[in-house]
């Protein structure tokens, strides 16, 4: 399938990506993995044993968004909510060590900040697999200070923003209101983005929404499975309920799905191989890199093609992972299928 866009203009979108402040507001995550080798089968049970070797934690969640627009060259201007504990203070560190302004992270005390634990094994030479996930997970309050001073805060990284990231894992820090807000203190054209779990439907008047296929069927009430017809059906149907300009749905080993405009969508095949590493956290990626392309003034299309490919570099590295400007231009300019 040929695509309208060269590698030297997707090439020339790099470089513009660097310093656009893009406010990402949302529910912030801490991922933790924890390494081991395998050491025998337990008598206890039919369980394998690890001898432990490492523990690592990376920004998860909008937190990761953030990341990933940070290694980029924009500048993540985080609103949002932790806990008043150990990995919401862990997770603010992660975050400033990256360069990442946090004052517009709210610590709420009564909040748990939630946490994506990974238990992954394998020898001193292997690739470690992931062998179970666990989650601690909480809610934040339905109102207080916090949530005044948070609609605050995004009001004042939104004032002369490039754009905004709307990031909604369902842990109550992102919300459809939160349009209306960004409405009034970005400036004109300037896009509003929305990545949500299990609510996309809900954020009509965003410019765009990165839904996972998993999403788009929760959204559509079915199954779209491999028809391509049902696919184009129920993305349309969740544009037009969204009244956004563009629609990207990410689809795995079968790369992308891009609504832009009223006709049929364009299929963007996945970049590289689709024998991964680590899918964990992609998604965050591909949503850093398409709002940051978008406010960078790309087509919806060169926007979408440059997340595939910063999804395509990512799912190739372990835990949590961030693409840089250098690994996108190298991935850009190694394709085989785009023109010169």
């Amino acid at each position: 399938m040929t695509l309208p866009v060269s590698k030297k203009r997707l090439l020339s979108l790099i470089p513009e990506l660097a310093g656009r402040r893009v406010p990402v507001a949302g529910d912030f995550v801490l991922d933790r993995f924890v390494f081991g080798h395998p050491k025998r089968v337990s008598r206890e049970a039919p369980v394998l044993i690890l001898s432990f070797v490492k523990e690592d934690s990376c920004p998860g969640g909008a937190g990761n968004t953030a990341a990933n627009i940070r290694s980029l060259g924009g500048v993540p201007l985080p609103v949002g909510a932790v806990g008043d504990d150990a990995e919401g203070r862990t997770l603010r560190g992660l975050l400033e060590a990256r360069g990442i302004d946090v004052s517009g992270l709210a610590t709420v005390p009564s909040y748990a900040t939630p946490v994506k634990t990974r238990i992954l094994g394998g020898g001193p030479h292997a690739i470690k697999q992931q062998i179970v996930r666990y989650d601690k997970e909480d809610v934040l309050p339905s109102d207080g200070a916090w949530r005044g001073a948070l609609d605050r805060g995004l009001a004042a990284a939104a004032a002369g923003a490039a754009g905004a990231i709307l990031s909604d894992y369902g842990y109550g820090a992102a919300s459809p209101s939160a349009i209306r807000t960004l409405r009034m203190a970005l400036p004109p054209k300037a896009p509003i983005l929305v990545d949500s779990r299990h609510r996309t439907s809900a954020y009509a008047g965003v410019d765009a929404a990165t839904p996972n296929e998993e999403e788009l069927e929760e959204a559509a009430g079915g199954p779209v499975a491999d028809s391509e017809e049902k696919l184009a059906a129920a993305g349309a149907a969740l544009k037009a309920k969204l009244n956004c300009r563009s629609l990207l749905v990410t689809r795995g080993s079968r790369g992308m799905a891009l609504f832009d405009g009223a006709g049929a969508p364009t299929l963007i095949p996945v970049h590289g191989t689709d024998q991964v590493a680590d899918v964990t956290g992609a998604g965050d990626t591909v949503l850093a890199a398409f709002a940051l392309a978008l406010c960078a003034g790309a087509s919806p299309l060169e926007a979408a093609l440059l997340a595939d490919f910063a999804g395509g570099v990512v799912v190739m590295k372990m835990g949590t992972a961030t693409v840089t400007p250098d690994e996108l231009a190298l991935a850009v300019t190694s394709d085989r299928v785009l023109t010169a």
